[in-house]
Formats: C-alpha cells, sequence, structure tokens
C-alpha cells in the first residue's frame, strides 16, 4: 500500500472531523469538536485563511491521517491516523512536514498538548522525536511539550 502525502485541503475537513472520532487512544467525537467551536465549516475557514496549515497522508484515496499546525502561534494543534494504518511511520512523516513549514513561516519554538501518563502512546512518540515537557499543562490537563527549532 503506497502512502501519499499533501498539503491538507480545506475540502477534506469533514473528513477530518470523522477521523478524529476514530483514532484508538485520545478520540475526540464530532459533538465534542463542535461543542469547543470547531466544525468543518470553521476548520476549512482556518485552512483557507492559513491559520490552520496541514498535510495528509492518502492510501488509496482513502484518509489515512493528517496533522495541522497554528501558524500565528507553532502551536501544533492535531496529529492524527486511522488505526488501520498506525505502525507505518505515518504520524512521525506528517508530524515532520508540519514542524518544516511553522519552522519556515519562522517559529523557533514549537509546542504542543499530550497526555501525562506514559502508558499512552503518545506520550513516548514525542520525547523520542526530540519534545520536551514545559512542567506546565493546558486547560485540558494535557502536558505542554515544546520543540526548540535552529
Amino acid at each position: 500500500m503506497s502512502i501519499e502525502f499533501k498539503p491538507a485541503p480545506p475540502d477534506f475537513a469533514a473528513e477530518y472531523i470523522r477521523l478524529r472520532g476514530m483514532t484508538r487512544e485520545n478520540a475526540v467525537s464530532e459533538d465534542r469538536l463542535r461543542a469547543l467551536g470547531i466544525t468543518a465549516e470553521t476548520w476549512a475557514n482556518d485552512i483557507r485563511c492559513t491559520e490552520l496549515q496541514g498535510f495528509v497522508a492518502q492510501s488509496n484515496e482513502e484518509l489515512a491521517g493528517y496533522c495541522f499546525g497554528n501558524t500565528k502561534s507553532g502551536e501544533v494543534v492535531v496529529l492524527a491516523v486511522r488505526p488501520a494504518h498506525e505502525g507505518r511511520g505515518i504520524g512521525q512523516r506528517l508530524l515532520s512536514l508540519v514542524v518544516e513549514q511553522l519552522t519556515v513561516r519562522g517559529h523557533k519554538k514549537l509546542f504542543l498538548g499530550c497526555s501525562s501518563d506514559p502508558r499512552v502512546r503518545s506520550y513516548n512518540f514525542y520525547r523520542h522525536l526530540g519534545w520536551r515537557s514545559t512542567g506546565t499543562v493546558d486547560e485540558r490537563g494535557d502536558e505542554i511539550l515544546e520543540l526548540f527549532q535552529q
């Protein structure tokens, strides 16, 4: 199965929301996203106005995963991979593409929220890639990690 990586189009926003609810760990339902003010329309608009920049991974026209960063703040907002495509390096590649784009936009320090529970896969995933704890948590209780770029 070949994987194609490309810039995330705004017209996939409804599919981004569907996939977010399908992830194996840290799934977020469409209803929960809506309660947070995130809909297909707001997501697509944020991509169009370039506040969100992201990349998708596609396998035979199926959305295998995506990652988005906030171009104003330098935050990696979301990384999601469809369970059937886990363990193939897709998440790592998507994250590296977003990190590269945020760095090109002038961000030297990137950040994200991540579970502080070492039993959750994302805990070790980000740390293995060089992300370090700030010792702080966000309003959802996620630990804030940061990555410094050259």
